[in-house]
């Protein structure tokens, strides 16, 4: 049977743009086969986390542009999207500075996106109403000039730094592209450019594989005064040689989300788990998963994670257009608002607003 058409890129005279819109196109129709109804539309929801890019080499084939219009394309999907975050992604950094200054560039780009979303689109969302950028915490002390100017060039919107930190033994697991230390949060260099973040009232989302959860649990004992963001469950894997060890996976992972949970300073995030490294390969399917089976699937991480942490430490994220290659907008949140029936109306409020709203202090 036929897989997802993204793998089927047109081998032809086509330009590179032409492709990319074949591509984009077949995936949007694979998407479709799993239209459904949208459930509470009316819940309002903050999208804590998400990525944006336009003409930015490649990022992914089946999304090789995610900006104004195909972001608006999913958040008037059905659901009541008010408010959104960006998360850092290496999008347009400035040329002729400093490496250090570089990602500057990318907080201006995206705060100049959130002044003109609501104009060009017609929506009414916030989107972007919060920033995450990225800053090299290894500079140590010397990482207060990049701070320093995030927060010049979107005092109303930045909010927080994301430095890329998954790392892995495998080849088969480890991100090409990224040179990342093994340790790289515990090494005294970020601890260094980490304990500024405190001053500049900034939080701290820590994006890593499973086995590293541990090493946020320390991170953040060493710096309870800092706001940390645990991203898309703290990454368990399933791909490479941690394929088809699910039940194991799952205990280990159990036993240091526990650990971190215990931690007042850390947040979890709720979502991530369509990615490719997370070992469903619902994207290799000839239709994609319906919202009963992201539940079926991924239910387990969702309710640990809740009953760890409380409502009241979790919020709901998309992670798109990342976790598009396996299920549209509307599907992921349906799957999302299934999961959260299981709670009472104020425990749902926080998840779906009231977290992310505090975390990143939003303004709506």
């Amino acid at each position: 049977m036929p897989g997802n058409p993204i793998s089927e890129r047109p081998a032809s005279a086509l330009s590179e743009n032409d492709q990319d819109m074949i591509t984009e196109a077949a995936h949007r129709a694979w998407l479709n086969q799993s239209a459904e109804d949208v459930l509470d539309p009316e819940t309002p929801v903050i999208d804590a986390h998400h990525h944006l890019w336009h003409g930015y080499g490649k990022p992914v084939p089946w999304q090789p542009d995610y900006w104004q219009k195909e972001q608006a394309a999913d958040l008037s999907s059905g659901h009541n999207i008010v408010a959104t975050v960006f998360m850092e992604c290496g999008y347009r950094y400035d040329d002729g500075v400093a490496n250090a200054l570089r990602p500057i560039g990318e907080t201006r780009a995206i705060n100049g996106y959130a002044d003109s979303f609501q104009d060009v689109t017609g929506l009414s969302c916030k989107a972007a109403a919060g920033i995450v950028g990225f800053a090299d915490l290894t500079l140590g002390t010397q990482v207060q000039a990049t701070l320093e100017g995030h927060l010049a060039t979107a005092p109303d919107r930045f909010r927080g730094i994301r430095q890329i930190t998954p790392w892995d033994p495998s080849p088969e697991v480890r991100y090409p592209g990224f040179n990342i230390d093994e340790g790289l949060m515990l090494s005294p260099k970020f601890a260094e450019g980490f304990g500024q973040l405190h001053k500049f009232g900034l939080s701290f989302d820590a994006w890593v594989f499973h086995p590293q959860i541990p090493e946020v649990a320390e991170l953040a004992t060493r710096f309870p005064e800092t706001t940390i963001i645990l991203d898309h469950f703290g990454g368990p894997l399933g791909v490479g040689p941690y394929r088809g060890k699910q039940k194991e996976i799952f205990a280990q992972w159990k036993r240091d989300i526990s650990l971190v949970a215990q931690c007042p300073n850390v947040f979890a995030k709720l979502g991530g788990l369509a990615m490719e490294h997370a070992g469903f390969h619902w994207h290799e399917r000839p239709r994609p998963p319906t919202s009963d089976e992201l539940v079926e699937a991924c239910g387990d991480y969702y309710l640990q994670t809740i009953d760890l942490f409380g409502p009241e430490r979790c919020m709901f994220e998309a992670n798109f257009p990342v976790d598009k290659i396996s299920c549209s907008y509307r599907t992921l949140w349906n799957a999302h608002k299934k999961i959260a029936r299981r709670f009472g109306v104020a425990e749902q409020q926080a998840m779906f607003f009231g977290t992310a709203k505090k975390v990143y202090r939003l303004d709506i």
